[in-house]
């Protein structure tokens, strides 16, 4: 299932060794669901750092746009592989063939992952396992794959695994995927303990909610038109929301200088400093929330193929309300709907499920 094309040459790229902080110009890396959305970004912003990126996600007509768009923001090298990070042999040979390519890896992004929206009457078993196969099974199987190419690098490796401040404090009607990023978060403070010996520093990643077009490729389930409704409108609105360019600009700054830790978002860095010094209360204040999000319809099961693509929500009905309401919904999406067009989020996902983080 691994396809590779390379774009603006291929080979050992330059080695060099920086300091802590220093330039990431001539280093090799690998950003996971790289094709789209925040990970484009991230990919778009090594490459423009003087890094030789490898792009990896499921979808190879995703990639190729993907290396274009790099390509088009200046000089870099670029190739693709598929990969569904799902699977642990896909991602071994990513990294291998990275290291072959381009002379060894240095710097890692395990960005892939999938979001859904939905009370948790609405889903099943399933729902949760694909979650928790895509997020924590993807940035796992990245890191056991990437860490004895990373302690070999003479730069010193660097991985980052984008958590999300859903990791941080559990989010109603985001249930599996809080779930996913909470794993994350773990796996992501135990390895930072663990490898610092070896050279290789490892950065957890929170950000709050971003302006990547994500609501076209998130999952829903329940009232789908109402849950795509709420999710949009804050995903999009400026004050709640962050530029993604900004927040990948962040990202690549808190790897080059190996930061332990990045929370993104004044409101994801609020939540997550309140969740820890109130926790309880934090717990209250999230029921009260999920009080005033979409209730399921009476109908909703549990069987597989409860969710639907945001592609898909936005044609029901209730995704639109009328009066006051849609018109709230519309302004806080719009910023959104401009984002998906220029982070590469076009068509839906292919048939077999998509493995991109929004």
């Amino acid at each position: 299932m691994t396809s590779t094309a390379t774009h603006r040459g291929s080979g050992a790229v330059r080695r060099r060794t920086p300091l802590a902080g220093e330039s990431l110009d001539g280093l090799s890396a690998v950003v996971t669901g790289g094709s789209r959305g925040l990970g484009l970004l991230i990919a778009g912003e090594l490459a423009a750092q003087g890094c030789a990126v490898t792009v990896a996600a499921r979808d190879p007509a995703e990639l190729d746009r993907a290396a274009e768009q790099i390509r088009d923001r200046g000089p870099g090298t670029v190739r693709t592989q598929v990969c569904d990070v799902r699977e642990r042999e896909d991602v071994q040979r990513l990294l291998d063939s990275t290291a072959e390519e381009c002379g060894g890896v240095d710097v890692v992004v395990a960005n892939a992952g999938i979001i859904q929206v939905a009370p948790v009457e609405a889903l099943g078993a399933e729902e949760f396992d694909d979650t928790m196969r895509t997020i924590f099974g993807g940035a796992l199987h990245t890191s056991l794959a990437a860490l004895p190419h990373l302690r070999r690098s003479e730069a010193g490796g660097r991985l980052a695994l984008i958590g999300s401040i859903g990791g941080l404090l559990a989010v109603p009607h985001l249930l599996p995927y809080s779930c996913g990023k909470f794993a994350v978060a773990a796996l992501a403070e135990g390895l930072h303990a663990e490898e610092a010996a070896r050279g290789v520093s490892v950065t957890a990643v929170h950000p709050g909610l971003m302006r990547t077009g994500s609501h076209l490729h998130a999952e829903f389930g329940g009232d789908e038109g109402r849950e795509f409704a709420w999710f949009s409108a804050l995903a999009g609105t400026p004050l709640v929301s962050m530029d993604a360019q900004r927040a990948a600009s962040r990202i690549v700054g808190a790897v080059r200088r190996r930061r332990p830790r990045v929370v993104l978002t004044p409101a994801g860095k609020a939540a997550g400093l309140l969740h820890g010094i109130a926790p309880a209360t934090t717990t209250r204040l999230s029921g009260l929330a999920a009080r005033a999000l979409p209730d399921a319809p009476p109908a909703a099961g549990t069987a597989p193929g409860g969710v639907v693509e945001g592609h898909d929500a936005a044609r029901r009905p209730s995704a639109h309300p009328a009066g006051l309401a849609g018109r709230v919904r519309a302004w806080g999406s719009a910023l959104n709907d401009k984002a998906s067009a220029r982070l590469n989020q076009h068509g839906p996902r292919p048939a077999d499920g998509g493995a991109g983080e929004a």
